[in-house]
């Protein structure tokens, strides 16, 4: 049954990028930013969302509230990861998930080695040192794949 849930991740990747990518255009809408721009840069999304981010009631979040958090923070991780760093969503056989697989971005460190990240572990360790940092999130998935130019 996993193996058969990982293949079809793996056959639906493009779909799924596109999804997420779709919805970091709502998002950057929602908070103003013209996609053209977002387009161009995607970091520019790091004020407003911080912002946006800062000003939410968590100690009022329902368990959907942080599903859905979780989930355009992490399609934004990703999207940054992409349009930045070159990265690429890759769905990646994994035993101890549920699923029997993971989706996570892979790029290209600086020296030479494929990286990978999991934009919803990214996430989940943000969520675990509140309040929430955009920032900080966004540099702890530049380490983990390697595209941070300090190492």
């Amino acid at each position: 049954m996993q193996i058969f849930e990982a293949d079809q991740a793996r056959a639906n990747l493009e779909r799924w990028a596109q999804d997420a990518h779709e919805n970091m255009l709502g998002i950057a809408d929602m908070l103003n930013v013209p996609a053209e721009q977002y387009e161009q840069d995607a970091l520019i999304l790091i004020g407003p969302l911080q912002g946006y981010v800062s000003r939410l009631p968590l100690d009022e979040f329902e368990p959907d509230d942080w599903v859905t958090l979780h989930n355009d923070l992490a399609a934004y991780v990703a999207d940054v990861g992409i349009r930045e760093h070159g990265a690429s969503w890759q769905a990646l056989d994994d035993e101890t998930s549920p699923r029997g697989f993971r989706y996570v971005i892979q790029g290209v460190a600086h020296d030479g080695e494929a990286g990978y990240a999991e934009p919803f572990d990214v996430v989940m360790e943000e969520f675990g040192n509140l309040p929430i940092q955009i920032a900080r999130m966004l540099a702890n998935a530049e380490v983990t794949i390697g595209a941070n130019p300090f190492l």
